[in-house]
Protein backbone atom coordinates (compact mmCIF):
# COMPACT_ATOMS: atom_id res chain seq x y z
CA UNK A 1 0.00 0.00 0.00
CA UNK A 2 1.48 3.64 -1.03
CA UNK A 3 1.88 5.73 1.66
CA UNK A 4 0.51 9.34 1.98
CA UNK A 5 2.47 12.31 3.49
CA UNK A 6 -0.51 14.34 5.72
CA UNK A 7 0.85 17.61 3.41
CA UNK A 8 -0.35 15.49 0.30
CA UNK A 9 -3.27 14.13 1.83
CA UNK A 10 -4.43 17.76 1.97
CA UNK A 11 -4.10 18.57 -1.52
CA UNK A 12 -5.88 15.71 -2.37
CA UNK A 13 -8.96 16.73 -0.03
CA UNK A 14 -9.01 19.61 -2.14
CA UNK A 15 -9.64 17.49 -4.96
CA UNK A 16 -13.66 17.60 -5.63
CA UNK A 17 -15.00 14.34 -4.44
CA UNK A 18 -17.14 13.13 -7.81
CA UNK A 19 -13.18 12.74 -9.49
CA UNK A 20 -11.21 12.34 -5.83
CA UNK A 21 -10.47 8.23 -6.16
CA UNK A 22 -9.79 8.43 -9.77
CA UNK A 23 -7.07 11.22 -8.67
CA UNK A 24 -5.91 9.09 -5.81
CA UNK A 25 -5.28 6.28 -8.00
CA UNK A 26 -3.88 8.23 -10.92
CA UNK A 27 -1.61 9.64 -8.55
CA UNK A 28 -0.47 6.31 -7.17
CA UNK A 29 -0.39 4.25 -10.09
CA UNK A 30 2.42 7.64 -11.35
CA UNK A 31 4.49 7.25 -8.13
CA UNK A 32 4.42 3.25 -8.12
CA UNK A 33 5.93 3.79 -12.28
CA UNK A 34 8.58 5.97 -11.10
CA UNK A 35 9.57 3.22 -8.14
CA UNK A 36 7.97 5.06 -5.33
CA UNK A 37 6.49 4.23 -1.87
CA UNK A 38 5.17 7.20 -0.67
CA UNK A 39 3.49 10.20 -1.76
CA UNK A 40 4.50 13.81 -0.73
CA UNK A 41 3.85 17.33 -1.44
CA UNK A 42 6.08 18.08 -4.15
CA UNK A 43 4.81 15.27 -6.28
CA UNK A 44 1.15 16.02 -6.31
CA UNK A 45 1.99 19.70 -6.80
CA UNK A 46 4.55 17.94 -9.76
CA UNK A 47 1.16 15.89 -10.95
CA UNK A 48 -1.36 18.63 -10.56
CA UNK A 49 0.07 21.37 -13.06
CA UNK A 50 0.72 18.37 -15.12
CA UNK A 51 -2.74 16.96 -15.29
CA UNK A 52 -4.23 20.60 -15.10
CA UNK A 53 -2.44 21.15 -18.70
CA UNK A 54 -2.99 17.80 -19.86
CA UNK A 55 -6.44 16.70 -18.61
CA UNK A 56 -7.78 15.63 -21.89
CA UNK A 57 -5.33 12.89 -21.90
CA UNK A 58 -6.59 11.51 -18.58
CA UNK A 59 -9.90 11.83 -20.02
CA UNK A 60 -11.63 8.42 -20.99
CA UNK A 61 -15.28 9.22 -21.79
CA UNK A 62 -16.61 7.28 -19.36
CA UNK A 63 -16.20 6.36 -15.54
CA UNK A 64 -17.70 3.41 -13.33
CA UNK A 65 -17.42 4.08 -9.56
CA UNK A 66 -19.01 1.37 -7.05
CA UNK A 67 -19.64 1.70 -3.03
CA UNK A 68 -17.58 -0.22 -0.77
CA UNK A 69 -20.20 -3.28 -0.90
CA UNK A 70 -17.76 -5.94 -2.70
CA UNK A 71 -15.33 -5.18 0.24
CA UNK A 72 -17.82 -6.80 2.25
CA UNK A 73 -20.34 -4.32 3.43
CA UNK A 74 -23.20 -6.42 5.13
CA UNK A 75 -26.40 -4.29 4.29
CA UNK A 76 -25.72 -5.18 0.07
CA UNK A 77 -29.37 -5.46 -1.23
CA UNK A 78 -27.34 -7.35 -4.17
CA UNK A 79 -23.91 -9.30 -4.76
CA UNK A 80 -22.71 -8.80 -7.77
CA UNK A 81 -19.37 -8.70 -7.85
CA UNK A 82 -18.71 -8.04 -11.15
CA UNK A 83 -21.04 -5.32 -11.85
CA UNK A 84 -18.27 -2.60 -12.26
CA UNK A 85 -16.67 -4.70 -14.91
CA UNK A 86 -19.40 -5.32 -16.87
CA UNK A 87 -20.64 -1.46 -16.75
CA UNK A 88 -16.96 -0.79 -18.28
CA UNK A 89 -17.33 -3.27 -21.05
CA UNK A 90 -20.70 -1.87 -22.04
CA UNK A 91 -19.39 1.72 -22.16
CA UNK A 92 -16.23 1.24 -23.64
CA UNK A 93 -18.02 -0.07 -26.73
CA UNK A 94 -19.69 3.49 -26.92
CA UNK A 95 -16.72 5.85 -27.89
CA UNK A 96 -18.18 8.49 -25.67
CA UNK A 97 -14.35 10.00 -25.70
CA UNK A 98 -14.35 10.50 -29.09
CA UNK A 99 -18.08 11.55 -29.30
CA UNK A 100 -17.89 14.40 -26.67
CA UNK A 101 -14.22 15.60 -28.34
CA UNK A 102 -16.99 16.24 -31.05
CA UNK A 103 -19.77 17.57 -29.26
CA UNK A 104 -17.62 20.00 -26.23
CA UNK A 105 -16.28 23.04 -27.98
CA UNK A 106 -12.94 22.87 -25.58
CA UNK A 107 -10.47 20.41 -24.70
CA UNK A 108 -12.26 18.01 -22.34
CA UNK A 109 -11.91 17.89 -18.52
CA UNK A 110 -13.42 14.98 -16.20
CA UNK A 111 -16.39 16.70 -15.48
CA UNK A 112 -17.43 15.87 -19.09
CA UNK A 113 -17.42 12.56 -18.66
CA UNK A 114 -20.34 9.82 -18.60
CA UNK A 115 -21.16 8.93 -14.84
CA UNK A 116 -21.93 5.39 -13.90
CA UNK A 117 -22.27 4.89 -10.11
CA UNK A 118 -23.39 1.46 -8.47
CA UNK A 119 -24.90 1.54 -5.03
CA UNK A 120 -25.52 -2.11 -3.88
CA UNK A 121 -28.44 -1.11 -0.97
CA UNK A 122 -30.12 1.90 -0.91
CA UNK A 123 -27.75 3.32 1.51
CA UNK A 124 -26.37 5.11 -1.66
CA UNK A 125 -23.13 5.52 -0.13
CA UNK A 126 -21.39 6.32 -4.02
CA UNK A 127 -24.03 9.03 -4.56
CA UNK A 128 -25.85 7.25 -7.50
CA UNK A 129 -28.84 9.82 -7.14
CA UNK A 130 -26.02 13.03 -8.73
CA UNK A 131 -25.20 10.81 -11.66
CA UNK A 132 -25.59 10.35 -15.15
CA UNK A 133 -26.24 6.89 -14.63
CA UNK A 134 -27.20 4.94 -11.20
CA UNK A 135 -27.62 1.39 -10.23
CA UNK A 136 -29.29 1.05 -6.56
CA UNK A 137 -29.09 -2.94 -5.42
CA UNK A 138 -32.57 -3.86 -4.68
CA UNK A 139 -34.72 -7.00 -2.86
CA UNK A 140 -38.43 -7.06 -2.37
CA UNK A 141 -40.06 -8.71 0.17
CA UNK A 142 -43.36 -10.58 -0.33
CA UNK A 143 -45.04 -12.51 2.79
CA UNK A 144 -45.50 -15.94 2.44
CA UNK A 145 -48.39 -18.85 3.83
CA UNK A 146 -45.14 -19.65 6.29
CA UNK A 147 -46.19 -19.82 9.96
CA UNK A 148 -45.04 -16.53 11.15
CA UNK A 149 -43.16 -16.94 14.90
CA UNK A 150 -44.03 -13.04 15.49
CA UNK A 151 -40.55 -13.06 17.15
CA UNK A 152 -40.56 -9.27 15.49
CA UNK A 153 -37.14 -9.35 14.32
CA UNK A 154 -38.26 -7.71 10.77
CA UNK A 155 -39.99 -4.79 12.30
CA UNK A 156 -36.92 -4.49 14.24
CA UNK A 157 -34.26 -4.51 11.56
CA UNK A 158 -36.51 -2.36 9.05
CA UNK A 159 -35.01 0.50 8.97
CA UNK A 160 -37.96 2.70 7.31
CA UNK A 161 -40.88 1.61 9.34
CA UNK A 162 -42.26 -0.86 6.54
CA UNK A 163 -43.01 -3.55 8.50
CA UNK A 164 -45.89 -4.63 10.99
CA UNK A 165 -46.55 -6.71 13.50
CA UNK A 166 -49.05 -5.58 15.47
CA UNK A 167 -50.68 -7.35 18.54
CA UNK A 168 -53.22 -10.13 16.73
CA UNK A 169 -51.72 -9.85 13.59
CA UNK A 170 -51.04 -13.22 12.54
CA UNK A 171 -48.11 -12.37 10.21
CA UNK A 172 -46.73 -9.16 9.47
CA UNK A 173 -47.74 -6.66 6.50
CA UNK A 174 -45.11 -4.32 4.45
CA UNK A 175 -46.19 -0.91 3.34
CA UNK A 176 -44.38 -1.29 -0.06
CA UNK A 177 -45.18 2.85 -0.20
CA UNK A 178 -42.30 3.17 2.40
CA UNK A 179 -40.18 -0.08 1.40
CA UNK A 180 -36.60 0.48 -0.31
CA UNK A 181 -36.45 -3.01 -0.91
CA UNK A 182 -33.01 -3.63 0.71
CA UNK A 183 -33.93 -7.09 1.92
CA UNK A 184 -32.62 -6.65 5.11
CA UNK A 185 -36.27 -8.13 6.70
CA UNK A 186 -35.49 -11.17 4.40
CA UNK A 187 -32.58 -11.78 6.12
CA UNK A 188 -33.87 -11.70 9.60
CA UNK A 189 -36.71 -13.84 8.96
CA UNK A 190 -35.80 -16.98 10.25
CA UNK A 191 -38.99 -18.82 9.29
CA UNK A 192 -39.76 -18.15 5.70
CA UNK A 193 -42.61 -16.10 6.39
CA UNK A 194 -40.90 -13.33 4.79
CA UNK A 195 -38.86 -13.90 1.35
CA UNK A 196 -37.42 -12.57 -1.85
CA UNK A 197 -39.91 -11.69 -4.09
CA UNK A 198 -37.50 -10.07 -6.78
CA UNK A 199 -33.91 -8.72 -6.66
CA UNK A 200 -31.86 -6.94 -8.54
CA UNK A 201 -31.66 -3.09 -9.70
CA UNK A 202 -33.34 -0.02 -9.28
CA UNK A 203 -31.67 2.31 -11.94
CA UNK A 204 -31.57 5.91 -11.65
CA UNK A 205 -31.08 8.55 -14.44
CA UNK A 206 -30.25 12.45 -15.17
CA UNK A 207 -28.71 13.46 -11.48
CA UNK A 208 -25.98 16.33 -11.56
CA UNK A 209 -24.76 18.35 -9.63
CA UNK A 210 -23.38 21.97 -11.09
CA UNK A 211 -25.53 25.17 -11.26
CA UNK A 212 -28.67 23.71 -11.87
CA UNK A 213 -28.39 20.57 -9.47
CA UNK A 214 -31.14 17.79 -9.99
CA UNK A 215 -31.60 14.62 -8.24
CA UNK A 216 -31.95 11.54 -10.77
CA UNK A 217 -35.21 10.24 -11.19
CA UNK A 218 -36.08 6.39 -11.31
CA UNK A 219 -37.04 4.17 -14.10
CA UNK A 220 -39.73 1.76 -13.29
CA UNK A 221 -39.12 -1.76 -12.03
CA UNK A 222 -36.31 -3.97 -10.44
CA UNK A 223 -33.89 -5.43 -13.02
CA UNK A 224 -31.47 -8.10 -12.75
CA UNK A 225 -28.48 -7.61 -13.68
CA UNK A 226 -28.05 -8.69 -17.35
CA UNK A 227 -31.65 -6.21 -17.73
CA UNK A 228 -29.87 -3.68 -16.04
CA UNK A 229 -26.85 -3.49 -18.38
CA UNK A 230 -29.32 -3.40 -21.23
CA UNK A 231 -30.82 -0.12 -19.85
CA UNK A 232 -27.85 0.97 -19.19
CA UNK A 233 -27.03 0.44 -23.05
CA UNK A 234 -29.77 2.25 -24.20
CA UNK A 235 -29.63 5.20 -22.49
CA UNK A 236 -26.56 5.98 -23.79
CA UNK A 237 -27.47 5.59 -27.04
CA UNK A 238 -30.17 7.88 -26.13
CA UNK A 239 -28.05 10.25 -24.70
CA UNK A 240 -25.27 10.28 -27.98
CA UNK A 241 -29.09 10.87 -29.97
CA UNK A 242 -29.99 13.91 -28.60
CA UNK A 243 -26.57 15.12 -27.01
CA UNK A 244 -25.92 18.24 -28.42
CA UNK A 245 -23.32 19.90 -26.81
CA UNK A 246 -21.85 17.35 -24.50
CA UNK A 247 -24.01 18.29 -21.88
CA UNK A 248 -25.51 16.17 -18.56
CA UNK A 249 -27.37 13.43 -19.40
CA UNK A 250 -29.46 14.75 -16.63
CA UNK A 251 -30.09 18.23 -19.35
CA UNK A 252 -30.86 16.20 -22.40
CA UNK A 253 -33.83 14.54 -20.74
CA UNK A 254 -35.11 17.65 -18.78
CA UNK A 255 -35.56 18.51 -22.97
CA UNK A 256 -36.71 15.04 -24.44
CA UNK A 257 -39.06 14.22 -21.30
CA UNK A 258 -38.31 11.39 -19.02
CA UNK A 259 -41.67 9.54 -20.37
CA UNK A 260 -39.65 9.49 -24.27
CA UNK A 261 -36.44 8.09 -22.47
CA UNK A 262 -38.39 5.56 -21.27
CA UNK A 263 -40.24 4.36 -24.17
CA UNK A 264 -36.81 4.16 -25.97
CA UNK A 265 -35.24 2.06 -22.95
CA UNK A 266 -38.59 -0.62 -23.04
CA UNK A 267 -39.40 0.15 -19.33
Amino acid sequence: MMNWTPDAEEILAKVPFFVRKRVKRRVEEEASARGLQRITKPLMLELQRRFMTSMEEEVKGFTVETCFGPSGCPNRAVKEDEVASALARVLAGKDLKGFLKKKVAQPLKLHHEFRVTVADCPNCCSRPQICDIGLVGATRPKITRELCARCGTCVEVCPDGAVRLDDGMEAPEIDFGRCLACGKCVRACPTGTIVEAESGYRVLVGGKLGRHPHLADELPGIHPLSESLKIVDRCVDFYKAHCQRGERFGEVIQVTGLDTLKKAVGV
